[in-house]
């Protein structure tokens, strides 16, 4: 009865995601992942973090581009609200750990508030059934480094506690998917009692 209600709430949020991606209902894949926070190195597990709350998976082309640089910024400057229903943010891409320590701390991004996770090899984006376009050779980021990798496709899922995908919000603007992301949570948040959140 849970999962009926909350798909059928958090599905009229979300955009049309991309047609291979793992659909609410879907189990999700546990992983585990070298990410950086504030510069520093750490270890994220997606098993562990949703034993506290649901958590925001947020796939982006690359650190330090355009779209994901304000996507960044938009979680930063929202994180005290994602906390406050108890959601748990990661977003993954393609980057390296190293650029990842620079974003993660950069203060017009990351803003030292956001983790962000290394998935290089696509295992990650591929487990949930995300599409990595090829490398653009010589493309260059904000900062003007080659950027030197592929793009996952801009999707953001929704797990819950549960494991169980309670939405997949995709096709939106950056600012729009962390928008459409915080509803959603907050929806789970204040899902009727006897639900089983």
């Amino acid at each position: 009865m849970k999962t009926m209600f909350l798909a059928a709430v958090i599905s009229t949020l979300a955009a049309t995601p991309a047609l291979a991606a793992l659909k609410a209902g879907d189990a999700a894949p546990d992983f585990t992942a070298q990410a950086a926070l504030a510069g520093k190195t750490i270890a994220f597990s997606l098993a562990d973090s949703r034993k506290s709350g649901p958590v925001v998976v947020y796939f982006y082309p690359a650190a330090f581009t355009s779209g994901c640089n304000v996507q960044a910024h938009e979680f930063a400057v929202n994180m005290d609200r994602f906390r406050a229903v108890g959601a748990t943010v990661i977003g993954v891409s393609l980057d390296n750990i190293t650029r990842l320590t620079a974003f993660s701390a950069d203060p017009k991004y990351c803003a030292g508030k956001v983790p962000v996770a290394s998935d290089v090899d696509g295992k990650i984006a591929a487990s949930f059934h995300l599409s990595v376009d090829p490398e653009e050779k010589g493309f260059k980021d904000s900062r003007g480094v080659e950027v030197g990798h592929g793009f996952d496709e801009r999707t953001t899922f929704i797990v819950g506690t549960d494991g169980k995908i309670v939405a997949t919000i995709g096709g939106l603007e950056p600012a729009q998917n962390v928008q459409k992301s915080l509803t959603a949570v907050t929806l789970l948040g204040a899902a009727p009692a006897g639900s089983g959140h």
